[in-house]
């Protein structure tokens, strides 16, 4: 019987300490997947994920009321804009419906109503009651270019009853033959007469097309990243330069400048202005615009350049800038005050150099130009394999909330953060 006694003893050890080894590999597992949605932030701020697996999480914007609106760049259950709303202020969100049946990239609000794209048409919903109602879909411009490369239709608005949406060039430099190597660019670009640039139209008529919008800036390859600045009351937006430098023109370009070359301009919008695609490039390290080897160009020459607009900063090439937004809250110090965060989505093709961005960075303003250089505000997102297709974790989308909170959207992971400052530094 002592026997026995002893092995029901033994056992029961055994059993209690096996349940304890999978209940502490299941906390460890559930604190790697907590530590891999971590971000790094400057002292002072901190992060906490408001909700995830969203999907492909792309623009967002966050109501006067705190509710999120994301933009999916894929449906999800039918839906291509999601509303999170935190019932409980525990700065989670647990209450997401959906509506919307097209996918795309643009949201925003003004005026009562929320505005969105797909990649060829533009909508708008009015605000019942501080929430969208999905019944009062209205289209307001319809029929724009979707080549399936570049197509994504980010939008803006300004003050003055008008909204501006990119339309990206389907195409790296208007090429005959895109992306083939040696191929000569088409001079004049017919791509422009439709795309390759950000239109204006109205906020309040339906069913518009080309014909009734204007061609506000042109030559653009492509533009997912552009914001309204209230203060210097003009358009900023920051642009995808080309690629392939040394693989179309081996004999001019070696690898490192194709690496680091074009920069990722960013530019103030003047109604009217040539940026310059796909006839000309920003050298960064030359500090001006040259002309392209598809029309003539050694790296060296300006030819055709010389008129084209500059841009007022420029980025690490191939960083992919895919959200601007300038802050104008009071919860950050001072030095944020009307200053731009850009969301860099993180290259593919710097290889086999090390892909850059993955980021969120900060660049302070003032009078509406950049003060200063650029810094790193936060990072982490990709975790430990900054490529598209290894990152857990892309920045795309920037929202401020009503109490001055900077919101993050990622759309390879579908996570969505809070940034709040509860520092004592101005």
């Amino acid at each position: 019987m002592k026997n026995l006694s002893f092995l029901f003893v033994l056992f029961s050890i055994i059993l209690l300490h096996s349940c304890k080894s999978k209940e502490a590999s299941k906390d460890e597992k559930e604190e790697v997947k907590a530590t891999a949605a971590a971000i790094t932030l400057p002292e002072g701020f901190s992060s906490l994920i408001v909700a995830d697996s969203l999907g492909t999480a792309r623009h967002i914007v966050v109501n006067s009321n705190g509710d999120i609106y994301v933009k999916l760049g894929d449906q999800k259950d039918g839906h291509g804009i999601l509303r999170l709303r935190d019932t409980n202020n525990d700065g989670k969100a647990d209450d997401i419906s959906g509506f919307g049946n097209y996918a795309g990239t643009g949201i925003a609000i003004k005026n009562g109503y929320l505005y969105a794209s797909s990649d060829d048409n533009v909508y708008r919903y009015k605000m019942d009651n501080n929430e969208a109602s999905a019944n009062t879909e209205e289209m307001i411009v319809e029929g724009l270019m979707n080549k399936r490369e570049h197509a994504s239709k980010s939008i803006t608005l300004d003050n003055n009853g008008f909204i501006y949406v990119n339309i990206g060039a389907p195409s790296n430099a208007c090429q005959e033959k895109n992306r083939e190597k040696g191929s000569p660019g088409m001079n004049p670009c017919p791509i422009l007469d439709s795309a390759g640039g950000i239109w204006q139209f109205k906020v309040d008529k339906a069913k518009q097309h080309y014909s009734d919008g204007v061609r506000y800036v042109t030559g653009i390859r492509n533009i997912v990243g552009l914001d309204w600045n209230n203060s210097a009351n003009d358009l900023y937006a920051v642009q995808h330069g080309r690629d392939d430098l040394d693989r179309m023109y081996p004999d001019l370009y070696t690898e490192d400048q194709r690496v680091n070359l074009p920069g990722e301009e960013m530019f103030r919008m003047k109604k009217g202005a040539d940026c310059g695609w796909p006839y000309c490039y920003y050298d960064p390290f030359q500090k001006k615009k040259v002309q392209g080897p598809e029309y003539g160009g050694d790296g060296k020459k300006t030819t055709g350049c010389e008129n084209k607009q500059l841009p007022v900063y420029a980025f690490p090439a191939h960083s992919a800038p895919n959200a601007l937004l300038f802050y104008t809250g009071t919860q950050f110090p001072e030095k944020y005050r009307n200053g731009a965060f850009i969301a860099f989505h993180g290259s593919w093709n710097r290889a086999p150099q090390e892909q850059q961005g993955f980021n969120v960075v900060f660049l302070p303003f003032k009078d509406g130009m950049p003060n200063g250089d650029y810094e790193i505000f936060a990072d982490g997102f990709a975790g430990k394999t900054k490529t598209p297709d290894g990152a857990e974790h892309r920045p795309c989308g920037l929202a401020q909330g009503p109490d001055g909170s900077l919101y993050i959207s990622d759309d390879k992971g579908g996570s969505l953060w809070k940034v709040t400052y509860k520092g004592t530094g101005k």
